[in-house]
């Protein structure tokens, strides 16, 4: 039987040397938000970022600022930090 993620840690590169880590419950969430991402970067504009577990607050930056993307399921019941 396959383990099921309980959520998914996105890390996200960005110019500068600077690294945000925010979590999406469904992979579904991730991709529908990272056609955002992809969309945005063609109009030049920003993009939210959703904070981890806290409702209502987003990092804004620009599409063009992200460098590399790791998406890492996380299976454990206890964040590891």
């Amino acid at each position: 039987m396959p383990r099921t993620p309980r959520r998914y840690a996105v890390h996200l590169n960005l110019v500068g040397g600077q690294t945000e880590r925010v979590f999406f419950s469904k992979l579904e969430t991730f991709q529908e938000w990272y056609q955002g991402v992809v969309s945005a970067e063609t109009q030049g504009g920003f993009v939210n970022v959703p904070m981890s577990d806290l409702d209502g607050r987003y990092l804004v930056l620009r599409p063009q600022a992200v460098i590399g993307v790791r998406v890492e399921p996380q299976f454990l019941a206890v964040d590891d930090a």
